[in-house]
Order: structure tokens, then C-alpha cells, then sequence
């Protein structure tokens, strides 16, 4: 199966493949050797490559689920309690590879890509970016899983999926039976207590959400060296992520993914905060796990188990020996850790 071809941006009809390719090796030296070979050729289209998909997850079912606000893109396999699994960025629903066929065995696995991301849909972010505040991604996934026939369910979140499981816990209590959160700490926390040493380590907080178009148009010039810089400096395993994996992440990182990325960050910036402040005396009801890396950013900047008893009413807490990817990185304690 041939590989997408390289990323093209329509507004710099100049920038040519032998251009943009010279532009990426020069960048790539720069990252040093903890570089990831992203694919050679990629395009501006989402073809789902079922050949890839089966390849990664065995056995599950795809389908595509019609919410108020966006159609969200699942893949599911299992029988028992349901449990819903989201993504972080610049992932998929395919980040959970390692870790969803195990998991399948006791549980009814749900993994969904988040509004904006992967094959799901990307619609208009409106005014203050409110279609990717976290309230209307979380809708999507209550919305998802009640299509699916449960009420109620098991989930976990990693990175960006954690953000949007926390306001899923705020504002549907009853949904979720027991949940957990990878690699974060509250983003009204961690935006209240932003360090020098943070905010050179987590720049994309803060480029990201700057006003369109101007992330977009400087990471479009140079879309697969953003992804190596991205993935490689928050990995600390090596060889953690599978060259399969990374090639689905990169197809499905089109300019109009990255829009919508942006539009998730500048949400969290903005109205995620609003939401945030109007329910700061609110708890998470549900028992609640936080897992964190301790190679990366989060447990080295805070107190990750202490910012979640500031929001919930039941928290367990544990550092795993890898990075930022922990169910890449560290899949069987991620799957040991869920399973318990």
C-alpha cells in the first residue's frame, strides 16, 4: 500500500515537494537523532486505510455516529462494562493500539476520535472557538455512547481526551461509573500557574491558540517537521511509537485538522476557562485515577494527585517510568492500571 504524498499548502503555490522536503531535512538535523520517520509522501486526503486500521486493531468494528454538533468516528470491539477511551494530540483513536485489544477481553472498548481529529468531523469553531470548547466535545462522546446503547460507562483520557473528560465528568455526573486521566493536570490549574520553565516546555499552549491564521500558516509550511518536533521531544521510550500508528497520525493530519486543533487550544484558553471559573466549587462525583509520566512535563512541574483532589472527591495517583505517551509508551501498566 503506497504512502500518502507530502504535505502541500495551497496558499504558497511556491513552496514546491523538493522545496518543502529540503525544508524538513534541514529541521530534522536540528531535532537531533530521537527524530521519527514520519512517512515519505503524505496528502491532503482522509481515506481511511482499512488495511492499516485492522493491522493496529484487530477485530474492530468502525462506524461513524451522527451527534448535535459533529459526526464522531469509533471504532469498538468487546463484551462486558463499556469503556470509552480519547485520544490526545496529534494523535488518533489508533494511540491506543497497545493497549485496546487487552483491554477488549474483560470490557466493550469504545475508542473515539475526538471532534476536529482523526476521521471525525471538523466543524466551523465559531465565535470564541466554541465548538471545540470541551463542553461540546464532551457532548459528543455522552452522545456517542448512548447511541451505542449505555447510559453509563467507564472512560479514560489521555492529553487533549483528558481535558474533554473532565468537563464530561462536570457536566454529565451520571455517565461515568469510574474514570481516569493521562499525563495532565487541570487546565484552569495549569494555566494559573505557568512557569518560565513550563511555557518553554509546553510552547504549543501558547502558539497554538494565537488568532487564525497564523499557527496554521507556519505550521502548514512545514507540516511533517511540526509532527517529528512535536512527538519526538515529548517521547522518552524509543521506538515506542509504531511506524504504523505514525503514518495514520499523519494522514489524518490535514490543513483542515490543523485548523481545528487550533481551535481546541484556543478554546482552552478562552471559553474552556469561562466554564472552568463558573464551576469551580463543582467535584468529580466518580472515583477517579491519574497517571502521569514521570520523564515528562506534568510530573515534573506539579503535584499531579494534589491538582486533582482540587476537583474531585475520590482521587488515586501514580507516576509511570516513561514520557508523555504513556499507552504508547508504557501500555501493559497503562492496561494493568485500567484493568484494576
Amino acid at each position: 500500500m503506497s504512502e500518502p504524498e507530502s504535505f502541500k499548502d495551497p496558499s504558497d503555490a511556491g513552496l514546491t515537494r523538493r522545496r518543502l522536503m529540503s525544508l524538513a531535512a534541514t529541521a530534522t538535523g536540528a531535532i537531533g537523532s530521537t527524530v521519527l520517520d514520519l512517512p515519505a509522501r503524505a496528502e491532503e486526503k482522509t481515506t481511511v486505510p482499512t488495511d492499516r486500521i485492522e493491522k493496529l486493531l484487530p477485530g474492530f468494528r468502525r462506524s461513524r455516529i451522527k451527534t448535535s454538533g459533529a459526526e464522531i468516528n469509533i471504532v469498538v470491539k468487546g463484551e462486558g462494562a463499556p469503556l470509552l477511551l480519547l485520544h490526545g494530540h496529534p494523535q488518533t483513536l489508533v494511540c491506543w493500539h497497545k493497549v485496546a485489544p487487552k483491554l477488549a477481553e474483560r470490557f466493550t472498548v469504545v475508542l473515539a476520535d475526538l471532534r476536529g481529529y482523526g476521521d471525525s468531523s471538523k466543524p466551523d469553531g465559531g465565535r470564541d472557538s466554541i465548538a471545540y470548547s470541551k463542553r461540546e466535545m464532551a457532548r459528543d462522546q455522552v452522545e456517542v455512547m448512548r447511541a451505542l446503547g449505555f447510559s453509563r460507562f467507564h472512560a479514560a483520557g489521555h492529553d487533549r481526551g483528558g481535558r474533554v473528560l473532565h468537563r464530561l465528568l462536570l457536566d454529565h455526573p451520571a455517565a461515568v461509573t469510574r474514570a481516569a486521566v493521562l499525563d495532565i493536570a487541570p487546565t484552569a490549574t495549569m494555566y494559573a500557574k505557568v512557569t518560565k520553565d513550563f511555557a518553554m516546555r509546553y510552547m504549543w499552549w501558547f502558539f497554538l491558540s494565537q488568532p487564525a491564521p497564523l499557527p496554521e500558516t507556519l505550521i502548514g509550511n512545514n507540516l511533517d517537521f511540526y509532527l517529528q518536533a512535536h512527538i519526538s521531544k515529548q517521547n522518552k521510550t524509543p521506538g515506542a511509537i509504531d511506524p504504523v500508528a505514525l503514518a495514520e497520525y499523519r494522514r489524518c493530519y490535514t490543513a483542515e485538522t490543523l485548523h481545528a486543533v487550533c481551535e481546541d487550544y484556543r478554546a482552552a484558553a478562552g471559553i474552556d476557562l469561562v466554564h472552568d471559573a463558573a464551576d469551580a466549587d463543582k467535584r468529580i462525583a466518580c472515583p477517579l485515577l491519574a497517571l502521569w509520566g514521570e520523564k515528562g512535563v506534568v510530573g515534573s512541574t506539579y503535584d499531579v494527585p494534589a491538582t486533582w483532589r482540587e476537583k474531585a472527591t475520590d482521587v488515586r495517583g501514580e507516576s509511570l517510568p516513561c514520557g508523555h505517551y504513556l499507552p504508547e509508551e508504557a501500555p501493559e501498566l497503562v492496561i494493568d492500571r485500567l484493568s484494576a
